[in-house]
């Protein structure tokens, strides 16, 4: 049974959470981000099945929103997942039963780069596990027009552009705000979208710059044919892990595209899996 709690308030927002609590005492806790190229999702888009799957390996679960692009920058949407650390370090623990010092990031996509980003914070967790997430936002891939959105239908600025609120965005429908993605993707306008920053202001927050000895051993799960965010993202990001001297492993999909794990029966998911749960748990427990 989960409990939804607000984790952040701010003037005009408030920021909320599902945790999903193992039968296990002083468990640790994984907290997921949520992915949708920073404009869309929220808390319940994480699956039943993967919710499950932890909970049974002796994990507390805890799933977070966060300030949406482009209504909010991405330097204020990096302190709302520190913010989910923080209050899991200091505040959740005088309502939930769970360690504080047993934290693991994970997040697909978007969220996958959110949790690459948590290995840069002064509070770090545990461990991270990024799927299909991305360490660089300064390359080609992010900042021109993407091959694989222009074969797609063109979305109108005019449309993009009504799309975006006036208010601040902590939970965003794909039905309403992938629009405001495509357009961004097909014009090469994303990082503009996410982001007022000039290039080299932008390097602070790509995590594979960051990355040092006291960064968080790390796994990274990429499907080779993944249309959206390259698999050399992952390559990328392991081997400046590796350089660094910090503990990672790259499990590749062959012939994965984007969000391989929505195809839960497949035989390579299963297996991916099971390499997270043994990951997690030996960093965590």
């Amino acid at each position: 049974m989960k409990t939804t709690i607000v984790y952040k308030i701010g003037e005009q927002f408030e920021i909320k959470a599902d945790f999903y609590p193992t039968s296990i005492q002083a468990a640790p806790i994984i907290v997921y981000i949520h992915g949708g190229g920073l404009f869309w999702g929220s808390k319940e888009d994480m699956k039943v099945e993967q919710v499950e799957l932890y909970l049974q390996a002796g994990f507390n679960v805890f799933s977070i929103d966060y300030r949406l692009a482009p209504e909010t920058k991405l330097p204020d949407i990096k302190t709302d997942i520190a913010d989910a650390l923080s209050w899991l370090k200091d505040e959740g623990i005088k309502q939930f039963d769970y360690n504080p010092e047993k934290i693991a990031v994970v997040g697909g996509s978007a969220g996958g780069y959110l949790a690459l980003l948590s290995g840069t914070f002064d509070l770090k967790p545990q461990a991270i596990v990024s799927f299909y997430g991305y360490g660089d936002i300064t390359g080609d891939w992010a900042s021109k027009p993407s091959p694989h959105y222009k074969k797609m239908t063109a979305v109108p600025k005019e449309l993009a552009d009504m799309l975006v609120s006036n208010e601040v965005i902590t939970v965003g429908p794909i039905q309403k705000r992938y629009a405001i993605y495509m357009y961004a993707r097909q014009n090469g306008e994303w990082i503009n979208k996410i982001s007022d920053m000039d290039k080299q202001q932008l390097l602070s927050l790509c995590p594979i710059n960051s990355v040092d000895t006291n960064y968080p051993p790390t796994l990274l799960l990429h499907g080779t044919k993944d249309e959206d965010v390259p698999y050399e993202q992952s390559v990328s990001m392991s081997e400046a892990l590796t350089k660094a001297g910090v503990e990672n492993q790259l499990i590749t999909i062959p012939n994965g595209k984007h969000v391989f794990d929505d195809d839960w029966k497949n035989a390579d998911v299963q297996h991916a899996f099971d390499e997270v749960i043994q990951f997690l748990g030996k960093h965590l427990q």
